[in-house]
């Protein structure tokens, strides 16, 4: 009994006591990070859901009222009308009003979701099949970033979400990622920072996160892309800005980009002969 009390417990527990990852009897969104996913929290709770709840009662009571009222050992001769002009036109309008009153909050959500602040930091994420590329351009830094099997999972490191190099970015930053795949279609989502873009082979699609909180946050693929799909996570772990400008130096050597290095000896070779 106790049992199934808190299951229903948790399943009516508001989303803002959750983690940032997916929760077992989770109902709901993560714990928003970023004013963007706030704002998609907030229509949807405060706009969507009341809407939604009020329409399926309005309907339900409807239902009840038509099986009873109407029901044939009350009405043995059935009723021949057609039409209702008056309620066609409610039901044609009433239906409309509702959406515009949707239309504004969810345009202006996704407005600000699609106008790019000026970056503090830019990354570019690479879909493969089956794991992510990332580059921060203006640090010549370069890794990919696999799933750790779980046999090889530490204490505390959630299955399927846990990468070998994780991603680091400074908390208050705005962090534009660009986002390309490198073979089929991919989608880099993070739920608590209300990002999810697609990931298409020849193309460029640009987001942008400003995390408010540090933590680990986690996210997947969501795009089906073929048998390994479910195995692509993402990790990013948001930093304070001395932890990051730390995490920078070090990366900066174990990651270095060789390409770029050798571009720069090559300029220098050509200096030196000019």
């Amino acid at each position: 009994m106790f049992k199934n009390f808190f299951y229903i417990f948790f399943l009516i527990t508001p989303t803002t006591l959750l983690g940032n990852e997916p929760k077992d009897w989770q109902l709901g969104f993560q714990k928003s990070a970023s004013k963007s996913m706030s704002d998609i929290v907030w229509f949807h709770d405060y706009m969507l859901l009341p809407i939604i709840t009020a329409i399926t009662a309005f309907v339900l009571f409807l239902l009840l009222y038509v099986c009873v009222r109407y029901r044939a050992s009350r009405n043995k001769i059935a009723s021949t009308t057609s039409h209702n002009t008056i309620i066609e036109v409610i039901w044609t309008l009433v239906p409309c009003l509702i959406l515009i009153v949707m239309a504004v909050p969810s345009f202006k959500v996704l407005y600000s979701q699609d106008e790019i602040p000026k970056a503090d930091v830019t990354i570019k994420a690479i879909g493969y099949q089956w794991y992510w590329g990332y580059e921060y351009p203006d640090e010549n830094i370069i890794f990919d970033s696999y799933m750790i099997a779980d046999k090889d999972l530490k204490e505390n490191q959630p299955r399927l979400l846990t990468v070998d190099n994780e991603v680091y970015v400074p908390v208050n930053k705005v962090v534009k990622v660009m986002i390309t795949a490198n073979d089929v279609l991919h989608a880099w989502a993070l739920p608590s920072f209300g990002v999810k873009r697609d990931a298409v082979p020849g193309r460029i699609n640009e987001t942008w996160f400003k995390a408010e909180r540090t933590g680990t946050f986690y996210g997947q693929c969501s795009e089906l892309c073929g048998i390994k799909h479910a195995f692509m996570p993402i990790t990013v772990n948001v930093v304070t800005e001395d932890e990051y400008n730390k995490w920078l130096e070090e990366a900066k050597v174990k990651f270095a980009k060789d390409e770029i290095k050798n571009n720069i000896k090559i300029v220098k070779k050509i200096k030196d002969l000019r």
